[in-house]
């Protein structure tokens, strides 16, 4: 399989993710109605819905009422392409591909919409545990028992961190969605990966949130969605954790 047609198939998938991004944190069906536009309602032909270039040939407006596309959407077809032509080239063609290639997927719509809406939708998280489940089945994976102690790793330290939040503030200091998302994020990963994940997840999070504080673009009683960081983690874990975790164990153990 070439580059380009992995390229050319993330951004077809980017935008599909797109309608998931948008229908299902308003419990609309993703197969129906045909895509049409937000603003005029009409529906949308199939030079329209062109991945990238029909943004770009429209000069980012609707064809018929003018409106305004946002930005976002070529973004996230962008993304989709780019991180799954990164991951083609890091793993080539491979059961490998197709099982952190869902994964990216399922991360990016996941924080996307935990940025716009302070959720992690169930459906998300269950398709990806079913997808991770079944691949680890049948061999593709890493294991049931190496997946099921990733699970438990992922989402128990982070239900143990919620929890102990909860008791010491009295307040819910992260969200169930993030709990779910990690213990999915484990089946494909193992507990040793899982723990790296969470690990660069954190830092990145920690690090982001005390610059919003300082910049006053966020208050310390203001919530920062967690989805993306753990996201953001979990990715860097695909490409590099394995170096990072050899080179930890070589430098301080």
């Amino acid at each position: 399989m070439d580059v380009a047609l992995v390229i050319i198939g993330g951004l077809v998938l980017g935008s599909f993710l797109n309608v998931c991004i948008w229908r299902i944190p308003r419990g609309e069906s993703i197969v129906t109605p045909p895509s049409h536009c937000g603003a005029c309602g009409a529906r949308l032909r199939p030079l329209d819905l062109v991945p990238v270039l029909s943004y770009l040939c429209l000069g980012g407006r609707c064809r018929y009422c003018q409106a305004r596309i946002a930005l976002r959407y070529p973004l996230v077809e962008l993304l989709a392409a780019g991180l799954l032509a990164g991951l083609y080239i890091h793993t080539g063609l491979s059961w490998l591909f197709g099982f952190y290639g869902v994964l990216f997927l399922l991360l990016i719509a996941v924080s996307l919409i935990d940025l716009d809406h302070q959720i992690i939708p169930d459906s998300l998280v269950i398709a990806g545990a079913i997808a991770g489940l079944t691949m680890n089945i049948a061999g593709a994976g890493i294991g049931i028992v190496e997946g099921l102690l990733g699970a438990l790793t992922g989402g128990g330290i982070l239900l143990l961190i919620a929890l102990g939040a909860l008791y010491l503030s009295k307040k819910e200091g992260m969200g169930g969605g993030d709990v779910k998302l990690m213990a999915m994020a484990g089946l494909f990963f193992g507990w040793k990966m899982t723990l790296v994940s969470l690990f660069l997840s954190v830092c990145i999070a920690a690090v982001v949130g005390i610059a919003l504080l300082v910049s006053g673009k966020k208050k310390r009683q203001d919530a920062i969605p967690l989805g993306p960081f753990l996201s953001l983690g979990i990715v860097l874990t695909v490409f590099w954790g394995e170096g990072l975790l050899a080179w930890y164990l070589t430098h301080f153990l």
